[in-house]
């Protein structure tokens, strides 16, 4: 990549492992792990607060919401791996993105156009400063196509469905596939040049070391922190 910072792209369904895997492979290099559906939850909970996040819910009105409220996408380095921060007016909505409310209604408010285009830029800024491991549903594809690190971890519908169970989490995973894969703008897709790994059967630290294996091969500018 011409930039000088480099992007490691980790995309799949719910319940695939990806974030897992993403914040283990960014604290095994050394990197900042950004956590994209972090950004969609955050803004599908402050709509879930204003009563915008039913079916019927305007577009417009989630946007004009959003412009009402002072959103902070930052990083915090208190962490192992540095990772990124969320705030919306001031309050930080991390312990209530995952609740019920939030799940049901999540790829709903991402499929807004215009929300994905304001946290794709939002994104975008990460790679301005750091290198990162960032890890959602279209950072290879949309996010950051032009990257050579793309990783896609997918799992059986059955693992998935116990790693949901696992997390005190009852979305249906099917209903949620079905909305990511055919929304207009960004659907969930294998990026054409991604690695795709299934990790039904592997561990997150299998599937970090199968990564990590792949990006020695592609010559990753870290090889230092690869070679750890």
């Amino acid at each position: 990549m011409s930039a000088p910072h480099f992007v490691i792209a980790i995309d799949g369904p719910a319940a695939s492992g990806k974030s897992s895997v993403a914040r283990a492979l960014a604290a095994r290099l050394g990197l900042l792990f950004v956590n994209s559906g972090a950004m969609y939850r955050a803004v599908t909970w402050h709509a879930v607060r204003h009563g915008l996040a039913d079916a019927d819910t305007d577009p417009a009105a989630v946007i004009r919401l959003m412009d009402g409220a002072e959103w902070h996408f930052g990083l915090t380095h208190t962490t192992t791996p540095a990772s990124s921060t969320i705030t919306v007016d001031g309050v930080d909505p991390t312990p209530f993105l995952s609740e019920p409310e939030v799940n049901a209604a999540v790829s709903r408010i991402a499929a807004i156009p215009e929300v994905r285009r304001r946290l794709v830029d939002a994104q975008r800024e990460y790679l301005k400063a750091h290198d990162l491991v960032m890890e959602g549903r279209d950072i290879g594809s949309v996010v950051f196509p032009e990257t050579p690190h793309k990783f896609y971890i997918d799992a059986s519908p059955e693992v998935r469905a116990r790693r949901r169970a696992a997390q005190g989490l009852t979305d249906d995973l099917a209903a949620r596939d079905r909305l990511d894969s055919s929304r207009a703008t960004a659907p969930l897709v294998v990026a054409q040049d991604a690695q795709v790994i299934d990790s039904s059967e592997l561990t997150i630290e299998g599937v970090v070391d199968a990564i990590v294996a792949h990006l020695g091969q592609r010559g990753l500018p870290v090889q230092a922190s690869v070679d750890k």
